[in-house]
């Protein structure tokens, strides 16, 4: 093989390395990333990608279906945030090996009916998560959005 030719491919980019520099146990706003590229990382790292866009939310309940809906969760997921994080931890966990999470909430509602407080406590959900996952040495990584 000739020099050339053992050049000829380009150094890999820092950018083909999906979600160089974001921490495997992190929950973050999405600023800085689309949904297809993040959802093309979660198929480039082997990890489950959950999607919900909560555009058409009004309460904290629209919220919950919504997430439970997009995520394919168990029914009673909608009750309440409790239930969204135990739905999304042990039930999981005890499932089998996980290979990882990316995690997008896009437009959480920003509005008098899901109000800064309830924002919030979605967003410590999911951080609850992160924690959990993240002591078992499993990466979840959530990106948000606010409409």
């Amino acid at each position: 093989m000739s020099l050339s030719q053992e050049t000829a491919a380009p150094p890999r980019a820092a950018t083909e390395v999906p979600l160089r520099g974001v921490r495997p146990n992190i929950v973050q706003s999405i600023r800085a990333f689309r949904v297809p590229e993040l959802q093309g990382a979660a198929q480039s790292l082997g990890q489950h990608f959950l999607y919900a866009n909560l555009a058409n939310a009004q309460t904290k309940q629209d919220v919950l279906d919504l997430i439970g809906q997009q995520f394919m969760l168990a029914v009673h997921v909608g009750k309440n945030f409790d239930a969204l994080y135990d739905s999304m931890t042990d039930p999981l966990h005890k499932s089998g090996p996980q290979p990882g999470f990316i995690v997008v909430l896009e437009h959480i509602p920003a509005h008098a009916k899901f109000d800064k407080e309830a924002r919030e406590q979605l967003l410590d959900i999911f951080r609850d998560a992160a924690d959990y996952w993240g002591d078992r040495k499993i990466p979840f990584r959530c990106f948000y959005s606010f409409l």
